[in-house]
């Protein structure tokens, strides 16, 4: 299952103009320069200082697998921020986002109207307003629940009421994603 966090990290790095460092030296170099010395590199990563040195004057060049993931995770997370800053403002004041998703999308509407949940795949063009209330949640710590909420509210708004122009009324429900993909 692909989440809505998961989903505008990998938009923000569409926006990247270099790749991220490929080498274990490199990554740990760079960790180090970031978080200002090997002890926080150490605690961040789960391993010794000792081996973060070793990492930076490259006497280690295989990382286990596990660590080889938490190292890149770490780097990708604070990799060109200004460039992922200027991405963010960009959808949140003038391009928007674009929504690519299959999922189960049920209703709540009228009496005498179908509420029966079924699969659909949908990919929507989100104004900036909504693009910039899933950053904001995203940056202030939201849940998963309450980003995926503010993304079904934004198709509901967007493609199913089409901006307020028919199906008034109507509350979306976003369940059972298959697939969600952004891009900016």
């Amino acid at each position: 299952m692909d989440t809505v966090a998961d989903g505008l990290d990998a938009a923000l790095q569409k926006a990247f103009t270099r790749p991220i460092p490929k080498s274990a030296g490199a990554q740990m170099r760079y960790l180090v320069r970031q978080l200002k010395g090997t002890r926080p590199v150490a605690d961040l990563l789960g391993i010794t200082q000792r081996t973060v040195e070793r990492y930076v004057k490259d006497q280690i060049r295989k990382p286990r697998p596990d660590l080889a993931q938490r190292m890149e995770r770490e780097v990708t997370k604070r990799w060109q921020p200004q460039i992922r800053a200027k991405a963010k403002q960009t959808a949140a004041t003038t391009a928007g986002i674009v929504i690519d998703t299959r999922a189960r999308f049920g209703y709540t509407a009228a009496p005498g109207t179908t509420d029966d949940a079924r699969l659909r795949h949908l990919t929507v063009a989100l104004p900036p307003q909504h693009a910039a209330r899933l950053f904001e949640t995203k940056d202030a710590g939201g849940t998963e629940q309450q980003l995926r909420d503010i993304a079904a509210e934004a198709l509901g708004e967007v493609y199913f009421r089409d901006n307020g122009r028919r199906a008034h009324g109507l509350e979306v429900e976003f369940t059972d994603v298959e697939h969600l993909e952004f891009d900016l």
